[in-house]
Formats: C-alpha cells, sequence, structure tokens
C-alpha cells in the first residue's frame, strides 16, 4: 500500500492514514479525493429524506466521463438490515462508471415497480501507487428503505439514466427480500468468515442460498483486497478491485439475503480514512446504532423474531493484531455490556448470538486464541449467559465444549444439548468459508470421523506475545470448507426455545450439530 515495511512496523493505522495522504494526495489534486459522497438517499416511503453521509466527503470527485447509461449494468447487489429489520432494509450495488440520477424501483409485485427512490452515491478513488490497483475509483450506491411492512416480501430493481429495470427486456435483473416478522416464528439463519474470492468461496455462497436463510453473517475478513491482514500497509500487494470481484460473487445470495458483516483484521485499509474503515462504509451501509464516537462502524446490533444479534469488532481488543488496539478507548466494551443487559432483560428475546472476528477459543496453529477477547468480552458473555458465539480468523471449523470462567463445565458432545443460563457459553469457529486453510495440533474430530482427546495444545495471544497452553475445550475440528447454518425453534407455550446448530461442509454432509436451549 506504500508504507514502507520497518515503518509501518511502529505506526497505528492512522499514522499510516497520514502518511499515505501525505504521499499520494498531491499526486492526485487534480483527479478527486479518495472518499467522495454524491446523491442523496430517501427513505423507502418517504422520498426526500436525506441520508447521512458514512463517510467525510474530502473533495469533489473529477467529472464523469459521457457514457450511455444504458451501456452500463449494475453489479454486487447486496443487502443489510436497518436499525429495524421489521420495517427497514438497505439495498447497495454497483456499477463500473459514473452514472447519471441512480435509482431504486420497488413494490410488492414485480409488475409494479411504481415506486422510485433516489440512490446515495459513494465514490471511492484508489490513486496509482496505493498498491496494486492502478488508478481506479468505484463507485458504491445505496437506498435505505423504511416504512416497509415487517413479514412482507418486496420486489426491486436498481437502475439510472438509460437502464430502468421496470423495462421488460431487464425483468431479470429484478431482487426481492423478506422483511424480518412482527412477531417470533421459527427461522434459519447461515454464518461464516474468511471468504475473500475463489471457487471454495463460490461453492459455499451456492450451499448457502439452499438453505433459505433469513440474514448471513460474515465474521470478518471479507474480500481480502489486503492480503496480508497485518494492519501494516506495506507494499503488500494491497488491491481494491477485489471487493468488485468479491461483490459479484456474493451476489447471488446476498441480493435476497441480508449480508452482515462484522470487520477482520483484512478489511484494516489505511489509505481511506485513519481507523482503516473508510472503503468499508463505502461499500456497506450497516446499522447506525453501535457505541458513540467509538470510530467502529462494523459493531452494531439487531433483532430478528426472538433473538438479539450482536457485532463486534475485535481489532479493538487484538494483541496479535494491535493495528487498532484500543482505537474506542473502551466505549465498545462498555457499549456491549449494555446491549447484553438491555437483550437479556427484554420480553421477546430469547437468545442472544454475537458474531466478531479474532476467535475467543480455537487451538489453530495460525492465530489460536485472542487474548484480547478473552480479557474484554469473555466476562461479559458468562454474566449475561451468550447462547452463541461465532468467530472467523482461523480458517478451519472448530467447535467447543461449554465453557464458563475459561473452564468446561460441560462436555457437550456432537448432537449434545447445552443450557447457557446454568452451563456456560458455546465457541464456533467458522473461518473456512474460502481462504486457504489453515491446521491443528490434533487430529481431526467431527460427525462420522470422532477422534476424542483429552487435551490439545495451543497457545492464547497476549499483550506480551504468545503463551503457550494446554486446553480441554476443544470437542469438534474439521479442516475443510464449510459454514454455519443454525435453526432458531422459538419457545411454544410451557416449552422450550432452541438453537439447533449444524457444521456443514462444503459437500454438503454434516460435520457437527448441537443444540443451544433456553427454558422460556
Amino acid at each position: 500500500m506504500g508504507v514502507p515495511e520497518k515503518l509501518a512496523e511502529r505506526m497505528s493505522m492512522a499514522e499510516q492514514h497520514a502518511y499515505l495522504r501525505a504521499r499520494f494526495s498531491r499526486r492526485n489534486m487534480i483527479r478527486g479525493g479518495a472518499v467522495t459522497l454524491g446523491a442523496v438517499a430517501g427513505g423507502a416511503f418517504v422520498p426526500g429524506a436525506t441520508a447521512q453521509a458514512a463517510v467525510p466527503a474530502q473533495r469533489a470527485a473529477a467529472p464523469a466521463e459521457k457514457v450511455d447509461g444504458a451501456l452500463v449494468a449494475p453489479f454486487g447487489r447486496h443487502l443489510a438490515y436497518g436499525t429495524d429489520p421489521r420495517t427497514e432494509m438497505t439495498v447497495s450495488w454497483q456499477v463500473p462508471v459514473a452514472v447519471k440520477r441512480p435509482y431504486i424501483r420497488i413494490g410488492a409485485r414485480p409488475w409494479d415497480l411504481s415506486r422510485k427512490i433516489e440512490a446515495e452515491v459513494r465514490a471511492l478513488h484508489t490513486p496509482a501507487g496505493v498498491g496494486a490497483s492502478g488508478d481506479h475509483t468505484q463507485y458504491y450506491l445505496h437506498a435505505r428503505l423504511t416504512h416497509l411492512r415487517p413479514g412482507r416480501t418486496y420486489y426491486y430493481g436498481v437502475g439510472h439514466d438509460g437502464f430502468d429495470p421496470a423495462a421488460p427486456h431487464l425483468a431479470g435483473t429484478l431482487g426481492t427480500f423478506t422483511t424480518a416478522p412482527a412477531r417470533s416464528e421459527p427461522f434459519t439463519f447461515t454464518a461464516f468468515g474468511d471468504e475473500g474470492v475463489g471457487y471454495h468461496g463460490l461453492a459455499n455462497d451456492a450451499l448457502l442460498l439452499g438453505q433459505n436463510p433469513a440474514f448471513h453473517l460474515h465474521a470478518g475478513d471479507i474480500a481480502y483486497a489486503d492480503p496480508a491482514g497485518a494492519g501494516k500497509t506495506g507494499d503488500t500487494g494491497f488491491d481494491s478491485r477485489i471487493w468488485d470481484q468479491f461483490l459479484a460473487q456474493t451476489e447471488s445470495v446476498a441480493k435476497s439475503v441480508p449480508w452482515m458483516v462484522s470487520y477482520g483484521n483484512h478489511d484494516m485499509e489505511a489509505w481511506y480514512s485513519p481507523n482503516g474503515y473508510g472503503g468499508e462504509e463505502a461499500r456497506w451501509q450497516l446499522p447506525e446504532n453501535g457505541p458513540d464516537k467509538a470510530n467502529l462502524p462494523g459493531v452494531y446490533s439487531f433483532v430478528h423474531g426472538n433473538t438479539a444479534v450482536i457485532s463486534l469488532d475485535a481489532n479493538d481488543v487484538s494483541f496479535e493484531i494491535p493495528a487498532n488496539l484500543g482505537i474506542s478507548g473502551g466505549t465498545q466494551t462498555t457499549w456491549l455490556e449494555a446491549q447484553l443487559k438491555k437483550y437479556r432483560a427484554a420480553k421477546g428475546i430469547d437468545f442472544i448470538v454475537v458474531f466478531f472476528h479474532h476467535c475467543a477459543y480455537c487451538t489453530s496453529t495460525a492465530h489460536s486464541s485472542e487474548g484480547g477477547v478473552r480479557q474484554e468480552w469473555v466476562p461479559l458473555f458468562d454474566k449475561y449467559t451468550v447462547d452463541l458465539v461465532i468467530n472467523g480468523h482461523n480458517h478451519q471449523y472448530e467447535r467447543t465444549d461449554v465453557i464458563k470462567g475459561n473452564e468446561v463445565t460441560k462436555k457437550l458432545p456432537i448432537g449434545g444439548t447445552a443450557y447457557p443460563e446454568t452451563e456456560g457459553v458455546v465457541y464456533v469457529t467458522a473461518g473456512a468459508a474460502g481462504r486457504s486453510l489453515y491446521a491443528f495440533t490434533a487430529p481431526d474430530s467431527y460427525e462420522g470421523h470422532e477422534n476424542d482427546v483429552e487435551s490439545v495444545s495451543a497457545f492464547v495471544n497476549l499483550k506480551g506475545g504468545r503463551q503457550n497452553e494446554t486446553v480441554a475445550w476443544s470437542r469438534v475440528r474439521y479442516l475443510d470448507y464449510s459454514f454455519l447454518r443454525v435453526d432458531v425453534t422459538p419457545a411454544a407455550k410451557g416449552r422450550t426455545a432452541t438453537l439447533k446448530v449444524r457444521g456443514i461442509a462444503e459437500s454438503g454432509k454434516e460435520i457437527d450439530h448441537f443444540t443451544v436451549a433456553r427454558r422460556v
């Protein structure tokens, strides 16, 4: 990315951002700045409402070349819930060149797309010399839809002058989405981390679609435009164009399933903003209910039916990769506790699922466990009896026994049931979505191929460096591509609410299953 490696080793993300700006900005004064925000996005049924810019505009972009809009096709559609998934959805997409008057059409039927809402444009410029991108401008568009009806399926099409999705010959470009229901009912969601671009990510995406999930959780390290992932932006081959490939690859799922992301170490890109997330803020529109002034746009929460989901940014607490260590000044952890307390006391919320990138508990030979997560967040997970924690970072599938106070409180064999109210928390590493696989020190042990061992050698990343440990909590290990499926069943009167969690391999075979049960 342009910061000499030896110098980058001593710099935070903010310092690297300042260095890159000083080095590259002068040569790009004419071309335009790194991040430019244009047009407005209105609410779905409140046209004209102005959306807040997620990234501060820095300079006006250069005038767009004159291109016939009929020759420009949108791509990379991806959805995200708003703060209230019952009534809010954001549709995002990309165009390869600047277009005039981009918009979305939406309606309850594919032949009735009369409602037309302007889209917000976020143009992201990467100058030549910042990595391998060349001189490249990406155009991301977002339409925030509000005042939707709960549990309703909507049809939509995205377009611009010269490309009207309501035209008969463009009917194949239409998409759909379904809002969260007004009350609790059974649903499914999926999760993984560390996808990137390639055959295995594409194969997992195809399987995801077949699960018919209400939403999908991506636990960090999304596209791998920064292949080094050390939070040190030396000449690492950073290529912003990888995001174009990623969004095209995931569109088959993300155009109809809200793709809810958290940010990992490969998602910090110093050129765009001091916190490394300016590029992410151009590409994604996530719920804006995270901690105030924490500088962490990937921290948020939402509720679907009887389940609360919390996304965290573990770069803030990572001892292993400290480029953004302490960036929130502790406000993220304070916010997390407030969210956990609120959701645990809320009527109608049975389960709390937390997802983020760095692993609390994993025995991988690559990254293993993050001590900052154990120090800052695990005590809160125990205190508020979190039902399921999902991580990425380590490129494999691993599932723990039930853990409380860093100790096994109950062995959880394949097919077993955990009761978090009295027993503790189950942690799943689901980081085998597509990138090259890592390794274990112990043999694989999964459904149909069980190989239980009493202890496994691993390590934990602490402030002073790695500390070796021997652990007894590693119950399922699978070293191949996979993802997580979770079936949520609310409690019938006088019964128990359940999360049925399954690890599913790229081949479609089941590699793990267990149940989290909560007496309601």
